[in-house]
């Protein structure tokens, strides 16, 4: 039974990097991901006047409740999400001018619900470029909390951010969400704020936050689930397949283990215990219908098996798959019909029917890490497939190619 050793998670990675950065004292994060994003989330904080010292096995960061020891600074946040809207946020909570940039994949990608919250509590923020994108300035008097209606249907990010901000205001935030997706994100950043010292009251679509800061603690990183469901698919599209995740069971923070509910219900095998989750594969894949809306980073990795399946896979409720990395819905649709696999989409939904995908085919990346990784699963069935980006993977997991060859020589 091969125990595959997954790297931490890049959601909780990145918020525990916040976390640490704005808490009172020196945290200690244990197994941290080191990925693109993260080094340049971890970069980002240097560049804002934050000490962050790096092992192999842990990152310690020196807290700062202020905010940014600098009162200038430039921000390069690469292509990491999280690092583009969580960065500017927690500068917003000290003094002085920062100015943020990223990478022409992340420039497209949306700030506006985010930037707007922001200037309603006070925030003097400029985008520098198209409004409610990177590049932007943040001229920053620190925050003083109150009030704020946020509309998170895009992603759930922009709640995330708020809400990280909330303990570093004067008088604490109330936001307010009129649409919201990705539930379990949202879920795993109150739990890591109890985690350092701040519980935040839920009634409804209201969240309220109180002042005060966070404490500075020891925080070890679960491993990536959304990483783990390229291997549990794997098991899954495999007859006689097993692959266990130490780390990642009944007890994890990330909704995205739901996925492996999801490849029970198509006929594999699958057990969660307290501490691991393992999938065998049965030889059976059965079609079905599933709304993906809280677990929709593993969409890409579920539309990648379909056309195994012996009935048709209906994905609904992903509209916002469609301001990722690219456009993943459309991402999807597009690989699938290269190797002749039949696909229909609309605006939230795509549907996969079954067949045999065809050989030698190139997969076209979009410079999306998870288009790569999830086609890749495709690829243990579909001899000759190529990717015109393969290293893109390093966003997330630099080594996925090797530990997904050594997973193939297992079988």
């Amino acid at each position: 039974m091969p125990a595959v050793d997954i790297p931490g998670s890049k959601s909780i990675t990145a918020r525990a990097l916040f976390l640490a950065a704005a808490a009172d004292g020196v945290s200690t994060l244990v197994r941290p991901l080191r990925s693109d994003d993260t080094e340049g989330f971890a970069e980002g904080l240097v560049r804002l006047g934050y000490r962050v010292g790096r092992t192999p096995d842990t990152w310690q960061v020196d807290g700062r409740p202020q905010g940014p020891a600098l009162a200038e600074a430039d921000v390069y946040c690469r292509d990491g999400a999280t690092t583009a809207r969580f960065l500017p946020t927690l500068a917003a909570a000290g003094h002085g001018t920062y100015r943020f940039d990223a990478s022409p994949q992340m420039r497209r990608r949306p700030l506006g619900p985010l930037t707007r919250a922001l200037r309603d509590l006070g925030v003097d923020l400029r985008h520098e470029e198209a409004e409610g994108h990177h590049p932007l300035t943040v001229r920053a008097a620190g925050v003083e909390g109150g009030e704020v209606v946020l509309d998170a249907g895009q992603s759930s990010q922009y709640l995330t951010a708020l809400l990280l901000l909330g303990p570093l205001t004067r008088d604490g935030l109330r936001i307010r969400v009129t649409d919201l997706v990705s539930v379990p994100y949202v879920e795993i950043t109150l739990a890591m704020m109890r985690a350092f010292g701040v519980e935040v009251v839920r009634d409804g679509e209201v969240f309220e936050v109180p002042p005060g800061g966070y404490r500075a603690t020891t925080y070890a990183i679960e491993p990536d689930a959304s990483t783990a469901g390229y291997f549990f698919a794997a098991a899954a599209v495999t007859p006689g397949r097993e692959v266990t995740v130490p780390g990642l069971g009944s007890a994890a923070l990330q909704g995205d283990l739901r996925f492996v509910e999801v490849l029970r219900r198509m006929g594999a095998e699958v057990d969660v215990a307290a501490d691991r989750t393992t999938v065998r594969g049965t030889g059976v894949l059965r079609g079905l219908t599933v709304n993906m809306r809280d677990i929709s980073d593993t969409m890409p990795t579920l539309a990648a098996i379909a056309p195994f399946a012996s009935g048709p896979v209906r994905i609904e409720d992903v509209a916002n798959t469609r301001v990722k990395e690219c456009d993943r819905l459309e991402a999807c649709a597009e690989n699938l019909r290269r190797l002749g696999v039949d696909v229909a989409t609309g605006p939230d939904w795509i549907e996969i029917r079954p067949g045999t995908p065809l050989p030698d085919v190139g997969i076209k990346s979009y410079g999306d890490h998870r288009i790569v990784m999830s086609f890749a699963v495709t690829g243990l069935r579909t001899p000759g497939l190529s990717y015109d980006d393969p290293g893109c993977v390093r966003k997330t997991f630099p080594d996925f190619h090797e530990a997904f060859a050594a997973l193939s020589a297992t079988s």
